[in-house]
């Protein structure tokens, strides 16, 4: 394998020829070079593009997160193929990611395991099997990505792709709002087993709906999710989408593209405001600060300044608006904080049984919060038997890896994260911004699958943002071993 090359050469702004998943405006030299046809990706870069931009047709055939697995398997191909030619390039603290794989295959070994406070034999192989695949599959995203040249998969191409998907999930947003019971038969569940293809979590992966429809608040209320599996996963792909739609067709865009896609963002509050997940809003927040930081940092201060009073006027309106008496009432009714506290402190409980190696896969707790007693029933099939480590990220990594395999996770991140954080690109800075959304939203969500997936892209779009002469270069490779 090839040493990261961190060469930082002088940045140039250059217009760049158009293509069919190009977005018009400044760019620079190191992230979209006057390549010819820099702009549409090559045979190598397609996958990627098919994939993301795709991504509403996996799910309607009921692939979901299967679609990658399906585009991985060229991706490794074409890895092996240039792993044997020129030699493979990883990103800065990789060898902390590879520590984390192998830290989840050796924790294979310990599902068979009991754990105290444990229902007997809960767990299984089944999704700590689908769980390294996951992994795997993710990995070899992050390397066909990054060791794609620029000819091969202009970094407008995945922005665009991201982008396109980002309107996708906005109207999956306002279709279950619209038709909260709206689903049907994917044409993979007709190949599956029947047995598999009506398991519960199975049917979440396989089976396309509008909306999870929950009591909250005494009465049904619908929560979008499409086309993701779950309403947090739709809420956690709106928040990291939401970012590359902005980065690619609003700052960088022009004309009716720009005003489209901020009439994109404006209305893509409504379905997050109705989706009832907090994590969601306060992570939009966090997402508004960054960019008036970054705007600030470079003077821009009337810039904020008018924004801020935009963001004031519309808040106004929305205190108004229907809206409000539904943050209200989600205010007023956490649901759900005291299952997961419970579930989060057994995770915690966990990793300090087997702080080294964790418990290979998730358990179900015994009983509930109240009582071990409480198990479920028919007529309250939710009660009781939580899953621990499914609230999130960061609390399925402890009870899976224990805190030596959680630390090896974040610290790939944080490594990532600080080694570029003077990235002033409008991709990187984006890019940044994704990576440091995980370590909001792994409180509070499963990243697995695809918010991981979006992860990985925006690490390698920054580690290849990071090597402006080697991507002017295009094929070019250093040599070394791992960094």
């Amino acid at each position: 394998m090839a040493r990261d090359s961190s060469a930082r050469g002088p940045r140039a702004s250059a217009t760049v020829p158009m293509g069919p998943w190009a977005v018009p405006g400044p760019a620079r030299a190191s992230v979209t070079g006057p390549l010819p046809g820099a702009d549409a990706p090559g045979a190598a870069g397609r996958p990627v593009v098919w994939l993301l931009a795709g991504y509403p047709l996996w799910w309607a055939l009921g692939m979901g997160q299967f679609a990658y697995w399906l585009f991985a398997v060229p991706m490794a191909a074409e890895l092996v193929r240039r792993h044997r030619t020129a030699g493979l390039r990883v990103p800065p603290g990789f060898w902390l990611w590879a520590l984390f794989l192998v830290w989840s295959l050796l924790g294979l070994l310990l599902v068979p395991l009991d754990m105290p406070g444990t229902v007997p034999g809960s767990g299984g192989y089944g999704g700590a099997l689908l769980r390294v695949v996951n992994y795997l599959v993710l990995t070899v995203l992050l390397l066909y990505v990054g060791n794609l040249t620029e000819r091969e998969l202009p970094a407008r191409a995945v922005v665009s792709a991201l982008s396109v998907l980002c309107l996708a999930t906005i109207a999956g947003g306002y279709l279950g709002m619209a038709a909260p019971r709206f689903e049907f038969t994917a044409p993979l569940e007709y190949l599956l087993p029947p047995g598999l293809a009506s398991d519960a979590y199975m049917q979440a992966l396989v089976h396309p709906a509008s909306a999870q429809v929950m009591d909250i608040f005494g009465y049904d209320s619908a929560r979008p999710k499409a086309p993701w599996e779950y309403t947090n996963i739709w809420g956690y792909m709106l928040s990291l989408l939401l970012v590359w739609l902005v980065v690619g067709w609003v700052v960088q865009g022009t004309g009716w593209i720009r005003w489209g896609a901020s009439a994109a963002a404006a209305l893509a509050v409504v379905p997050a405001v109705y989706s009832l997940n907090r994590a969601l809003w306060a992570g939009l927040a966090l997402s508004l600060a960054y960019g008036a930081a970054l705007a600030l940092r470079r003077g821009r201060a009337v810039l904020v300044g008018t924004c801020a009073a935009a963001a004031v006027a519309a808040l106004l309106v929305l205190a108004a608006s229907p809206l409000a008496d539904v943050v209200r009432a989600r205010a007023d009714t956490p649901h759900s904080d005291d299952g997961r506290a419970a579930t989060n402190a057994a995770a915690v409980e966990a990793a300090d049984l087997s702080p080294v190696m964790g418990w290979g896969t998730t358990r179900e707790s015994q009983g509930s919060p109240d009582s071990i007693a409480v198990g479920p029933t028919s007529e309250c099939p939710g009660c009781g038997q939580h899953v621990i480590g499914n609230a999130g990220q960061l609390w399925m990594t402890l009870i899976t890896t224990g805190w030596v395999g959680a630390a090896l996770s974040t610290g790939f991140f944080a490594w990532v994260a600080w080694r570029y954080r003077s990235t002033a690109s409008p991709v990187g800075q984006g890019a940044l911004l994704t990576v440091l959304l995980l370590f909001w939203y792994m409180f509070f969500y499963v990243a697995l699958m695809s918010p991981l997936a979006v992860t990985m892209v925006a690490v390698a779009l920054l580690w290849r943002d990071g090597e402006p002469g080697l991507r002017r270069r295009g094929a070019a490779r250093t040599r070394g071993g791992l960094r």
